[in-house]
This record gives C-alpha cells, sequence and structure tokens, in this order.
C-alpha cells in the first residue's frame, strides 16, 4: 500500500511530467471514529477513513492547485495535467512560488513534541461507554432536566508535504475527546451548557464523570436567567471564551490583512497594543499540543516568537507570499489544506497569566458583567470596532448574584484590549493559553 509520502512523491513526479515548472503536494490520510449517545443510548456511530490528495503547480509566476482522493495513476496523471493547464490560465503572481532550498527546515522529527500517542486506539464500544458515563454524570445534577447528548471520539491523521525544492517531511497526529450537554429547567426557562476535554493523549483527557457533572452544574447556575441593566461596565471575560479577544488580535496582524491594508492594526508596528505588563508568545513547539510543530505548511522551519512583548506589537504573521509583498522575513507560519495554496495562521500562543484568580478578578471589579458565552460577532475589520451577543453572570460587590442572557457587549478592541488584566487561571494544554480578562468601560445593553 502507498504511504503518504509515496504518494507526495508520485504527486510530484507528475506534475513535472505534465510540464510544471515546480510543484507541491501535501497527502493527508485520515482515520476517525465519532460516537454520540443521548438518553443512556447509541444515537450514532461514525468511523471515516479518508485520503486526501492537494497538488500545487507553477508555471513561471502563475499557480493553481488541485484536489482528488483517487490514487491511481491515470488519475494522478491527469490531476497533474488539469492543475497545469489552470496555471497557464491563472494571473500571474510577482509574490508566488516555493522556499529557497536554504530556507528549508532540517529538522522534521517531531516525535518530540509528542503530538503523536501510540496507544491502541478505543474501540467503538469502549468510546460508548465514555460517552454513556458523561452523560449520566450530568443527569445526576440536581436541576438537569435531560441532556442534548454526549459524545467521544478518536481522530488519527497521517500527513505529508513534498516539494521539487527538495523538501519532504511528514508526522502523524492524534487527537482524543469527550464532551457533555446538560439541559436545566423546562419549557421556556430551559438553559443549556456544556463542558469538554479535548488531548492528544487520552490519558491525559479528563474523568467522563467530571466533564458530565460540571457540565449539569453549569446548566443548572443558568437556570432563571435574565437580563442585565444597560449601561457603561467593566466586564470579565470567562477563560472559556477570553481567547476570542486574543483571535480578533491575531486576525488584524495576519500577514492576508496587512497586505490588503484591511486591518484595525495596520499601522500599529512598534506600538502599545496591550498592557506594558503583558506579553504574548507563539511557541509552536511546546509538548503534547496539538498544534505543535517544526515545519510549517510550505517546509520553513518554525520558531518561538514574541508577537507582543511588554505590551509592543512586535511582528505580523507570514507566510511566503505575504512575507513577499511586504518585504520582510516570513514568519513561518504558512496553513494549508489539500485544497489550496498556503496562507497565514497561527495556532501555539499564551499570553501573560496574572496573579489573581478568577473570584479576585470579579471581587475588584466589583459591579458588572461576567460573560461565559458569546454569541455572533459584528467586528469593523479597519476601526477594530466590536459588539456581541453575550450570556453569563451579574455581579453586584464582587459576588455573582443572577445569571444573565440576552444582551449584548460592545466596545472598541484597541482600547480594550489595552486595559486588560488577566487572571492566573489559563489551562496550559490549549492551543491558546488565555486566562480570564477584565475589560473595563464596554457598553452593556440589556434591560
Amino acid at each position: 500500500m502507498q504511504t503518504p509520502e509515496d504518494l507526495s512523491h508520485a504527486l510530484l513526479s507528475a506534475a513535472k511530467a505534465a510540464g510544471a515548472d515546480a510543484a507541491d503536494a501535501l497527502v493527508v490520510q485520515a482515520t476517525s471514529t465519532n460516537i454520540d449517545v443521548r438518553a443512556g443510548k447509541l444515537e450514532r456511530a461514525e468511523r471515516t477513513e479518508e485520503l486526501d490528495l492537494g497538488l500545487r503547480v507553477f508555471v513561471g509566476q502563475q499557480q493553481a492547485s488541485v484536489s482528488i482522493s483517487d490514487i491511481s495513476p491515470d488519475t494522478l496523471s491527469q490531476m497533474a495535467e488539469r492543475a497545469v493547464a489552470m496555471a497557464k490560465d491563472a494571473p500571474v503572481d510577482p509574490y508566488a512560488g516555493l522556499a529557497d532550498p536554504d530556507q528549508l527546515a532540517e529538522r522534521t522529527d517531531m516525535t518530540a513534541l509528542e503530538i503523536y500517542d501510540d496507544a491502541k486506539p478505543l474501540s467503538a464500544r469502549n468510546l460508548q461507554e465514555l460517552a454513556s458515563r458523561s452523560e449520566a454524570a450530568a443527569l445526576t445534577i440536581d436541576g438537569v432536566s435531560q441532556t442534548q447528548g454526549a459524545s467521544a471520539a478518536q481522530t488519527h491523521s497521517h500527513l505529508h508535504l513534498a516539494a521539487t525544492n527538495g523538501f519532504s517531511a511528514g508526522y502523524q497526529r492524534n487527537d482524543s475527546m469527550i464532551s457533555c450537554v446538560a439541559i436545566a429547567g423546562e419549557g421556556l426557562e430551559m438553559e443549556r451548557e456544556y463542558d469538554g476535554d479535548y488531548r492528544v493523549f487520552l490519558q491525559d483527557l479528563r474523568s467522563p464523570e467530571d466533564i458530565g457533572i460540571l457540565a449539569g452544574t453549569r446548566a443548572v447556575e443558568r437556570t432563571g436567567a435574565k437580563k442585565p441593566p444597560s449601561g457603561s461596565y467593566p466586564v470579565v471575560f470567562d477563560e472559556r471564551i477570553s481567547s476570542s479577544l486574543i483571535a480578533h488580535l491575531l486576525a488584524a496582524i495576519n500577514g492576508a490583512a496587512i497586505a490588503r491594508g484591511n486591518s484595525w492594526l495596520l499601522d500599529a508596528m512598534g506600538t502599545q497594543v496591550l498592557p506594558e505588563t503583558l506579553s504574548l508568545e507563539a511557541n509552536p513547539h511546546r509538548p503534547r499540543v496539538s498544534g505543535s510543530r517544526l515545519f510549517d505548511a510550505e517546509g520553513l522551519p518554525t520558531r518561538p516568537r514574541l508577537i507582543v512583548e511588554n505590551g509592543v506589537l512586535q511582528s505580523w504573521t507570514l507566510d511566503l507570499a505575504t512575507s513577499r509583498k511586504l518585504g520582510i522575513p516570513s514568519t513561518a507560519n504558512a496553513q494549508r489544506g489539500t485544497s489550496g495554496p498556503p496562507n497565514p495562521g497561527i495556532s501555539n500562543v499564551a499570553l501573560s497569566q496574572g496573579t489573581q484568580s478568577r473570584a479576585e478578578l470579579l471581587d475588584n471589579m466589583g459591579t458588572g458583567l461576567l460573560v461565559t458565552g458569546l454569541i455572533g460577532a459584528t467586528i469593523n475589520p479597519n476601526t477594530g470596532d466590536y459588539s456581541r451577543g453575550a450570556s453569563g453572570f451579574w455581579v453586584e460587590n464582587g459576588e455573582i448574584t443572577y445569571p444573565v442572557n440576552e444582551c449584548t457587549i460592545a466596545g472598541n478592541l484597541i482600547e480594550m484590549l489595552r486595559t486588560v488584566t488577566p487572571a492566573n487561571d489559563a489551562r496550559l494544554h490549549l492551543s491558546r493559553v488565555v486566562p480570564s480578562l477584565i475589560v473595563e468601560g464596554l457598553t452593556i445593553a440589556g434591560a
């Protein structure tokens, strides 16, 4: 049987035979098992085995990408011929092209990153048992009326990237997951909440009982929700959703947005974007984190770097095309799937943690809103104006008084991020390590 490495090199050979000047190929082989249970019964059992092949070809500085899942030699040849024909009709892109050989990563063995668990995968029956245990635990919480279900899943992927510039490397990775959604109350008074855990190593997963109990407890805490008062108040973003604020910053410094001139941080390089006590680090080499990599999707070596140091923005997030357009070196942040060319993207980041617990943040806040859920988003990419639907809890004198829903929080991301204060509760195993954050003076539209 042909391996992903074999197939990637077969694609390159077909591309050269079809007349491509250069090419790269990504092959992804994945197997996943997903189990859903509800009301104590199996609701869905799904096992998928996928093999996706992506080929990008260059004719001069014209490029095209195609993808298939058929590995027959005739299909590979036809795929390459079609890609070359498409490239010849594509517009010239002066920034397109593979990495130079001296830019390529030399370290490609990802064993030390521990993104692959070689333990025997669980059977569908074992996964069903985990999901059932989680759901049963949720139903033991007084006030939980039902569940929306519980799930358990495992995925194993094998990827290989090869290019005509000499790069050829791949890796295996896997993930295990348990989640549960609990419902408290009846009729129009129903409230739902969830919990889940997602890890590279099965043995690192929290117990299904812990996940179910927390989902149920959270749902009961949401009963009786009402609108908060309107006005300008401080807002604490719970650790579960605080990374969304950092995600907006990461989107604004993405090289594609900067190259288009479409970012509220377009002129912010070297200026303060966070409080001077905070830094934001990208570290693609953290062990046992699903986003860790030694090389990016163009074969460049990844490295830890400070995106923000002591509050000051230090760099954009770039792949080769955006780096060439902006005239600065790539930060080795190319990401891609099999159906298109690379784009800048970033996974592992960590924001400086504070010294206070979330409870201490609430105590210092006095009166305001604790946000535990967000829906929808209206973000102006040019100005940073921010508006989102929110739910959570109203806080008075540092104490949670009642759950809230059907409200909107609004502000401007530039000012919001400059005034954040972090707690110390970030989960270190996540790709985005961001603690609970308090933001001063947001506008709340409620009752």
